[in-house]
C-alpha cells in the first residue's frame, strides 16, 4: 500500500502504514503479530492511535482536513500537524525532560509518531476532576515556560535569527485565526457555536455581548495575540495538553504554536487552573468537601508564577551579555538600568497573562469548546453556579487586570468570588 497522498487512518491501514517506515516499525521490534492499536483522540481536532507490543510503544497522531468536533462543515488544514512537529523539536530541545521525543513525521499524511508516555501518566485535566495532587506540577510547568519562552525571544536570540523563525510558523495562520475566533470574537457576539449552561446563564452570555468595557480590553488582546511576536509560544498551554504522574510533567499538543505574546501561555495554563479551582464545589462530597484541594491549587497558581519570575530573571541575568538583541549590553550595562527594564517588563508580563489567561476562562463557559473540569458536574444548577462565579471572576480580572501587581492579589481575587 503507497502512502503518496493523505488518507485518514484507521487501524488496518495504520499497521501498513508503520511497516513501511523503519523509524516506527523498529520501535516494534518489526513484530507485528501481537501488536494493539487504540484510538483515544477525545480532543477536538485529531486521531490519536496508541500503537504497542511486548517490543515497544509509540503514539501516532494524525490531523485531520476538518475540526473534528464539528465535522466537515468546519474546514480545517492539515498543515498544522507541520507546525506541531516543528514545535514539538524546538520545545524538546530547550526543555526535554518535560516534552515527548518525536520519532517520525511525514508531511504529505500529516502525522506525527511520538514516544508514548505510558501509564501511570494521565491528562493533568482528570487529575484536577479527581483531586490528585501533582507535588512538582509548579517546578516543572515553571521551568517549561521559563526555558521555552526565554530562549525563543529577543532576550537571547538576535533579530536575524528571530525574524525567520517568525516567518516560519507565520504559515500556521490557520490555528491562529481559529483562536481568534474562539478566544476574542465569538464569546462577545451571537455565534453558532457559543454555547453556556442553560437556561441558568442565558443572562450572563447576553452580559458578555453586552458589555462595552470588556470589548474594549478583549480588543486590545486581541491586537497583542495577532501582532506580538515576542516569542514561540505552545498556544493551546491548557490542562488538557499537559500528561502527568506524580514525578513527571510533560507538555503535549502544540499544534497552534506561533511566535506570539508569552502572556498567552501563561495565562491559559493559570486559567485553567482557577476554572479547576471553581469546579471542585461541584465535585465535592459528604466525604471530601475538597477544601483542601482547593488550598492546593491556589497554592499552585501562585508557585507556578513565582518560580516562573524567578527562573526567567536568572536566565535573563545569565545571559544578558549575550546575541539578545531587545536590551543591547552598550545600552544597559548597568544593574540600575538592568532592574528597572527587568520591572517593567515582568509586570507587564503579569498583566498580559492575567488578561489572557480571563479571556481563555470566558471561552470555556459561553464559548464553544468547554472544559471537562466543569461539564462533568452533572447537576446543571451546580454547574452554572460554579461556571458563574468563575466568569464574573474572568471579567474582573480582564477588565481591571493593571492594578494587579502581584500573583497573591489574584489569589485574593480568586477567594472573594
Amino acid at each position: 500500500m503507497a502512502f503518496t497522498e493523505f488518507r485518514p487512518l484507521d487501524e488496518k491501514s495504520l499497521i501498513e502504514y508503520i511497516k513501511s517506515v523503519p523509524a516506527l516499525s523498529s520501535k516494534l521490534a518489526n513484530n507485528f503479530n501481537n501488536i494493539t492499536i487504540k484510538e483515544v483522540g477525545d480532543g477536538n481536532l485529531n486521531f490519536v492511535f496508541i500503537v504497542s507490543n511486548s517490543s515497544g510503544s509509540f503514539v501516532i497522531k494524525q490531523a485531520l482536513p476538518y475540526v473534528r468536533c464539528i465535522g466537515e462543515s468546519w474546514p480545517m488544514t492539515k498543515e498544522r500537524a507541520y507546525f506541531e512537529s516543528l514545535a514539538l523539536k524546538e520545545e524538546g530541545r530547550l526543555s526535554p525532560e518535560h516534552v515527548p521525543e518525536v520519532y517520525h513525521f511525514d508531511r504529505t499524511m500529516s502525522l506525527i509518531g511520538m514516544r508514548y508516555l505510558e501509564p501511570p501518566h494521565i491528562i493533568l485535566r482528570k487529575g484536577l476532576i479527581a483531586g490528585v495532587e501533582y507535588p512538582f506540577l509548579a517546578r516543572h510547568v515553571s521551568d517549561f515556560m521559563a526555558n521555552t519562552l526565554f530562549f525563543t525571544s529577543l532576550l537571547f536570540r538576535s533579530t536575524t535569527d528571530h525574524k525567520r523563525d517568525v516567518a516560519e510558523f507565520c504559515g500556521n495562520v490557520e490555528l491562529c485565526r481559529l483562536t481568534e475566533q474562539v478566544v476574542f470574537s465569538d464569546p462577545y457576539k451571537v455565534s453558532e457555536y457559543n454555547r453556556w449552561t442553560s437556561p441558568y446563564l442565558d443572562g450572563d452570555a447576553e452580559a458578555v455581548r453586552e458589555d462595552n468595557l470588556l470589548k474594549l480590553e478583549v480588543a486590545e488582546l486581541k491586537s497583542k495575540f495577532i501582532e506580538r511576536a515576542q516569542a514561540l509560544i505552545h498556544g493551546d498551554l491548557h490542562t488538557g495538553s499537559v500528561m502527568v504522574t506524580q514525578e513527571s510533567t510533560q507538555i503535549i499538543d502544540p499544534e497552534f504554536a506561533f511566535y506570539g505574546p508569552m502572556g498567552f501561555d501563561i495565562g491559559a495554563f493559570l486559567g485553567n487552573l482557577i476554572l479547576a479551582f471553581f469546579a471542585q464545589d461541584g465535585h465535592a462530597t459528604e466525604s471530601n468537601d475538597r477544601k483542601a484541594y482547593k488550598e492546593w491549587i491556589l497554592k499552585t497558581i501562585e508557585d507556578i508564577w513565582n518560580l516562573f519570575h524567578q527562573k526567567f530573571i536568572a536566565l535573563w541575568d545569565e545571559h544578558k551579555n549575550g546575541a539578545g538583541e531587545a536590551y543591547l549590553p552598550g545600552i544597559y550595562n548597568n544593574s540600575e538600568v538592568q532592574l528597572l527594564v527587568q520591572k517593567k517588563y515582568m509586570t507587564d508580563l503579569f498583566h498580559d497573562s492575567i488578561g489572557f489567561g480571563a479571556a481563555k476562562m470566558i471561552r470555556r463557559i459561553v464559548g464553544v469548546a468547554h472544559v471537562e473540569d466543569l461539564e462533568s458536574i452533572t447537576d446543571a444548577a451546580k454547574r452554572a453556579a460554579s461556571e458563574r462565579r468563575a466568569l464574573d471572576l474572568a471579567k474582573t480580572l480582564l477588565k481591571e487586570r493593571r492594578k494587579y501587581e502581584a500573583i497573591s492579589d489574584i489569589i485574593a481575587a480568586i477567594r472573594q468570588f
